[in-house]
C-alpha cells in the first residue's frame, strides 16, 4: 500500500497561491460594468448634444469656420420615444429639421432645447442647421448630425 505524503509547507504554499489568484481576480475585476447592452423598457432614452463652432484662419487673412453637432452620430432604436438634448454653445442661433420627419426649430445660444421623437423607419435620418448647409451659398461644410435608426 502506498502513501501520499503531503509536507505542511507545501499545502500552505498551495493554500496562498489560492488566496492570492482569488485576491487578484478580485482586484482586476472589482468595478466592472458593462458599458453597453439594451436599454430597459422604461428607461427614458436622452441623447445629449451640443453646437460647437471651428475658426482658423489661411494664409491670405481669409477667416473660415465650420459649425456642427457634436456627438456627429448618434443610434437610436425605431418605434421608441427618444429625446434630443441640445444645449447652444456657439452661434447666436441654428435652425433645424430631422430629414424624413415634420420636426423643426431653433437652438439657442446657452439654451437646452428638447425634442422628442420617435422613428417608426429604420435608417439614417439627417439633423440639418439650415443656417449651417451649403444649399444656402455659405463656403463651410454643412452643420448635419447623423442618427442611425436600428
Amino acid at each position: 500500500m502506498r502513501f501520499f505524503v503531503i509536507k505542511k509547507s507545501f499545502l500552505i504554499t498551495i493554500v496562498l497561491c489560492i488566496i492570492a489568484g482569488l485576491g487578484g481576480w478580485y482586484v482586476v475585476n472589482k468595478g466592472v460594468v458593462p458599458t453597453t447592452g439594451k436599454p430597459s423598457e422604461e428607461e427614458k432614452l436622452v441623447y445629449n448634444m451640443i453646437t460647437s463652432e471651428f475658426t482658423t484662419k489661411l494664409d491670405d487673412g481669409t477667416e473660415i469656420e465650420a459649425y456642427r453637432f457634436d456627438p456627429g452620430t448618434i443610434t437610436v432604436p425605431k418605434g421608441k420615444v427618444i429625446t434630443l438634448s441640445i444645449f447652444g454653445v456657439n452661434g447666436s442661433e441654428h435652425p433645424y429639421s430631422i430629414e424624413g420627419t415634420d420636426i423643426n426649430g431653433v437652438i439657442k445660444k446657452g439654451e437646452e432645447t428638447l425634442i422628442d421623437v420617435k422613428f417608426d423607419k429604420a435608417g439614417v435620418y439627417k439633423l440639418i442647421c439650415s443656417t449651417h448647409s451649403h444649399h444656402n451659398g455659405h463656403h463651410s461644410p454643412p452643420m448635419v448630425a447623423y442618427i442611425y435608426v436600428y
